[in-house]
């Protein structure tokens, strides 16, 4: 059984459902379905922000009264698993302007149903930063963990990776957090279930064809 306080899923408010309700509807269009699929990113981002080690920073307001504060403690980092991934980058770069980021591209192998790790480029000092690793969809969870064995290869502590995620199904969050226990995940949504053909339910479809508009 994994560590059930290593999920970090958003507060249910109202103003979430409804945004969750806009980009869950097949008949969005794609201008619609990524504005709002924007907004929810950005509070995923914030949520895992917010996780990150912060130290003591004091500073002098314009009244010259000082304010005991807070600044980020850590070298961070942004990798995004390639395509759907790379949808989080734009509100990720706009949170933490020059922030580095890294690719990771696999591909599921159509006879072995394995994921396949076809190119990964990741900054230098990867092992020396935190990490927020960018997926929008966690299904079975096959793609992430090799996501996540890219990373341990490259010297990242597991406890400094945290996943970004936008739907997660149960059967992908166990296997990743049963495999990796120091992982942290961030979701807006755990789904019910899976279908045969591996799609979330109630779902949102294939995400990276609805956001960058290659839906058939």
């Amino acid at each position: 059984m994994f560590n059930a306080s290593a999920v970090h899923v958003l507060p249910q408010t109202n103003q979430l459902r409804a945004l969750h309700s806009i980009i869950r509807d097949k008949s969005a269009s794609q201008e619609d379905f990524v504005f709002y699929s924007n907004r929810i990113i950005r509070q995923l981002l914030e949520t895992g922000m917010n996780l990150l080690p912060f130290q003591p920073r004091q500073v002098t307001t314009p009244i010259g009264a000082s304010y005991d504060g807070l600044q980020l403690a850590v070298k961070l980092c942004g990798v995004s698993v390639i395509r759907a991934g790379e949808s989080m980058e734009p509100e990720l770069r706009a949170m933490y302007p020059g922030l580095r980021m890294g690719k990771i591209l696999i591909q599921r192998d159509k006879e072995t149903k394995l994921p396949d790790l076809l190119y990964s480029h990741l900054p230098p000092d990867i092992g020396e930063r935190h990490v927020l690793l960018l997926e929008p969809m966690l299904a079975t969870g096959g793609s992430a963990l090799a996501a996540i064995d890219v990373l341990l290869k490259a010297g990242v502590p597991e406890q400094h990776i945290i996943f970004v995620n936008l739907l997660a199904a149960p059967v992908g969050l166990r296997r990743l957090l049963e495999a990796h226990p120091k992982l942290r995940v961030v979701t807006a949504s755990v789904e019910q279930e899976l279908t045969e053909q591996a799609y979330m339910i109630p779902g949102i479809g294939d995400f990276g064809d609805r956001y960058f508009g290659t839906a058939r």
